[in-house]
């Protein structure tokens, strides 16, 4: 362990003491009368202990010796102590001493001989080895490497402060949204071969796609949010463009995973370069926009600092520790109570026997294959251009896991009574109502939900065929492209 390391790490463990309680929770101490006075002399001690610690680092960086080593000691003592009485001073922000011991950490000579614990010593990686080399996940992962938790060539577990609002993060991702996030793993482990090559070619860590991957759409392939962000990593439309996702024969390439995580991973990279390899402000740039970070934070700020953080709107306060918690979990999963199921998620494809639809597969397929969530999502992200409810002709192939190649001629490539029976289902529509009088009655409204396609609305309300409702509305063909939360106009079919 070097000088460095040896001086630094106590101030880690000491500030974790005082910053370690989440965000949502409010101090004890915030009962009492604040002193200005008092707080601005604290904050003065930061400001003077920041600037020794940077001097003594010019003078190891020329060549170290004891009195470089003095210097650096002397302010980190300083630093925890202010930070201390910090902890005990109504009205002092105990994150600006965490975004400055940040700093310092940024501007260390020695990233790899320097390196820190996590703020939590329970969960502190093992001093010279890649963070989760040690986790199940990365051992069933061999191809990843160490790319799997690098950074620009720093450690992730370096990167990811455990502060109060990520362990307020890793609390809810456990408790009320552990379900979501194991879905999001099942989800991204089928969807994998396509996503992941993306971000290595990018030499980006897989725990920061599965971070986002998980909070942005929970591998949903087809979500669309309320502000018509789209895909598994919510692209605005124009952002899209400008990453490269079009529309292509009708088709809204923000909805391919591929193509989606190569867009995610140039953007992910375009804004590394801007803000100096700042994890956290890169993060806040995808959810609240790159214009406003760079306007609040600058290429060299903290996202940490109250005054950045301050200002942010909440969804993106909460966005990112949600995005790094997420990450951790997906290196760490053993040190939390947690475990993700394996998943045999090896490619195949599967050539159609008899005409089908993705709705109708869904039904014959079944759990076969041990997915106890049957196959109807894993195909619908796989083959995301394909609407679920048209029937697809004899020799299309599907992409599809591995496991699939077996399951489908025994299930569905016969005449067997599960065919039989997806066919019937699928077939099935509502009796046409005949009208009360002759008089046609007003078109009426429908706000279009999530997974929603025209087919699928057109059946429900007995009308022959979707066309009727895109002439109303005036959506092009072939598509009809709708979005979750549009209003359409709905024609007087079979039923009011």
């Amino acid at each position: 362990m070097s000088v460095l390391r040896a001086l630094v790490l106590p101030l880690a463990l000491a500030l974790a003491a005082c910053a370690g309680a989440p965000a949502r929770n409010a101090s004890p101490r915030s009962a009492g009368a604040v002193d200005d006075a008092a707080v601005g002399a604290l904050y003065a001690r930061l400001d003077a202990a920041v600037r020794r610690y940077e001097e003594g680092l010019a003078l190891a960086a020329g060549e170290p010796s004891a009195r470089s080593g003095n210097a650096i000691g002397a302010a980190l003592d300083e630093l925890r102590a202010a930070a201390l009485q910090c902890h005990q001073t109504p009205g002092c922000e105990e994150e600006r001493f965490l975004s400055a011991f940040d700093g310092l950490l940024r501007r260390r000579d020695e990233p790899a001989d320097a390196e820190v614990a996590p703020a939590d010593s329970a969960v502190a990686s093992t001093a010279g080895e890649a963070d989760g080399a040690e986790s199940p996940v990365v051992a069933a992962l061999p191809e990843a490497h160490r790319s799997i938790t690098l950074l620009k060539g720093r450690q992730l577990g370096d990167i990811i402060a455990l502060n109060g609002p990520v362990k307020a993060a890793l609390e809810e991702w456990l408790t009320s949204l552990r379900p979501n996030l194991v879905d999001a793993w099942i989800n991204y482990q089928f969807m994998r071969y396509r996503m992941w090559p993306e971000y290595e070619k990018a030499e980006l860590p897989e725990a920061l796609l599965f971070g986002m991957l998980a909070k942005e759409s929970g591998g949903r392939v087809h979500a669309v949010s309320r502000s018509g962000a789209a895909g598994p990593l919510q692209f605005m439309y124009t952002t899209g463009l400008r990453f490269g996702l079009g529309t292509v024969n009708g088709f809204d390439q923000r909805f391919d995973p591929g193509l989606s995580a190569r867009a995610n991973a140039a953007y992910l990279n375009e804004q590394l370069r801007i803000f100096n390899n700042n994890l956290e402000l890169v993060i806040a740039a995808y959810n609240g926009g790159e214009g406003r970070m760079a306007r609040l934070a600058g290429p060299n700020g903290s996202f940490w600092d109250p005054r950045v953080y301050g200002q942010l709107a909440p969804e993106t306060r909460d966005y990112v520790p949600m995005v790094l918690a997420a990450a951790w979990l997906f290196m760490h999963p053993e040190r939390y109570n947690l475990s993700f199921p394996r998943i045999d998620g090896k490619p195949g494809a599967i050539a159609l026997a008899r005409p089908a639809s993705l709705a109708e597969l869904g039904v014959c397929l079944g759990q076969e294959g041990g997915n106890p969530d049957g196959w109807f999502r894993v195909l619908r992200n796989l083959n995301p251009a394909l609407d679920p409810q048209v029937a697809l002709p004899v020799g299309t192939r599907l992409e599809a896991p591995a496991v699939l190649e077996a399951v489908y001629p025994r299930s569905c490539g016969g005449e067997g009574k599960w065919s039989e029976l997806a066919g019937e289902l699928h077939a099935a529509v509502a009796p046409l109502v005949a009208a009360r009088a002759a008089r046609p009655a007003p078109a009426q409204a429908y706000t279009v939900r999530q997974g929603d396609t025209l087919v699928a609305i057109a059946r429900r309300f007995g009308c022959s065929d979707a066309r009727s409702i895109a002439s109303l509305n005036g959506l092009r063909a072939p598509q009809y492209a709708i979005r979750a939360g549009q209003t359409l106009r709905l024609p007087s079919c079979g039923r009011n």
